[in-house]
């Protein structure tokens, strides 16, 4: 009997905001494993709002190319190795990298493929989460650029997604007091009880987010991280400290937005400042990932971090999933399982 794959394809290019016809849900016969790859039965999916990047129309840069239409969605995946034709990849690995969204893959080892040998004491999907691309990105954007000291004012946008949970929880461990900014009440008062912030800004809130910033951070920011872009970054760079660091990390309020993305106000601070700021990708640090993956998975033993999931069961819930979560109706990092 033939085996099947069902993926979610990119049906159309998007307008301004995704809708579930932009996808197509499809099933075809699986590949044949060609010398030198081998195939993957996909466990779980990552949802990433950066991706939304990508599905749009002249997206391609130099990091990756636009999406092609009639094509399965491009994800961060973990899954295992049921065949194989590649020597590194034996069958019954367990295996983390960028395919896409479908229930198999072929791969050849290349784009982010790894084999993960997990620890016991850890949940395997944590791979996904505080020990994948969230938690790389969360780290490595702190301590590089961030660079924590004891005392630190550090400030998130976006704190209850998937990089915000586990950032603000790095930046204590660290010494820094922590500033999450969220929308709504409930999503607020989730930071302060479940993860630990010392302070909250609901930029939904009748006060402006430029009062707010004002009330937390008198003395400026030391620390930033972004996730937003766009405006409210702009407003954030109003209330740095001297010195400050602004990790750029996404611009979620950008993704959906026609005509391409907002200018920035506020830039001359970082002159008058001594302020940087620096953009990154979590795959530049493939080389120190078990720097990363040490010093979080000591925090997860030790009962000293939390890691929220936002589940999806099926392969067919993955498109209204990805749109839920650049909507925000999600606390934590967002997964799909299959």
């Amino acid at each position: 009997m033939t085996q099947m794959n069902t993926r979610v394809l990119l049906a159309r290019r998007p307008a301004a905001q995704l809708v579930a016809a932009d996808f197509e849900v499809d099933t075809q016969p699986l590949g044949s494993v060609g010398e030198g790859q081998f195939m993957v039965k996909n466990t779980y999916l990552s949802l990433d709002a950066g991706f939304r990047q990508w599905m749009s129309e002249g997206s391609g840069d130099n990091y990756l190319s636009s999406m092609p239409i009639g094509e399965p969605v491009q994800s961060i995946i973990m899954g295992t190795v049921i065949e194989s034709r590649h020597a590194d990849f034996p069958e019954g690995s367990i295996v983390m990298g960028r395919t896409a969204w479908e229930q198999y893959s072929i791969a050849d080892g290349s784009d982010f493929m790894s084999i993960i040998d997990p620890d016991p004491a850890v949940e395997l999907h944590e791979y996904l989460c505080s020990l994948g691309p969230s938690g790389m990105t969360a780290y490595f954007g702190i301590m590089d650029i961030g660079e924590p000291k004891a005392g630190d004012l550090f400030v998130i946008n976006a704190a209850a997604g998937g990089i915000g949970c586990i950032a603000g929880q790095i930046a204590k461990a660290e010494g820094c007091s922590t500033v999450g900014i969220a929308g709504g009440a409930a999503k607020c008062d989730w930071l302060q009880e479940t993860l630990g912030y010392d302070q909250v800004i609901d930029y939904k809130s009748s006060e402006t987010l430029e009062q707010q910033l004002q009330r937390v951070a008198p003395d400026g920011m030391d620390i930033v991280y972004d996730n937003v872009g766009g405006p409210m970054l702009g407003t954030m760079l109003g209330q740095l400290a001297e010195n400050a660091r602004v990790i750029l990390c996404g611009a979620v309020s950008q993704y959906e937005r026609e005509g391409g993305h907002e200018p920035v106000a506020n830039m001359w601070e970082l002159i008058t400042k001594r302020a940087k700021a620096e953009g990154f990708m979590f795959s530049d640090y493939v080389d120190r990932y078990p720097e990363a993956i040490n010093y979080i998975t000591d925090m997860l033993k030790a009962g000293s971090m939390v890691s929220p999931v936002n589940w999806s069961e099926g392969i067919e819930t993955t498109g209204q999933g990805f749109i839920d979560m650049l909507a925000g109706n999600n606390l934590g990092k967002c997964l799909v399982k299959l």
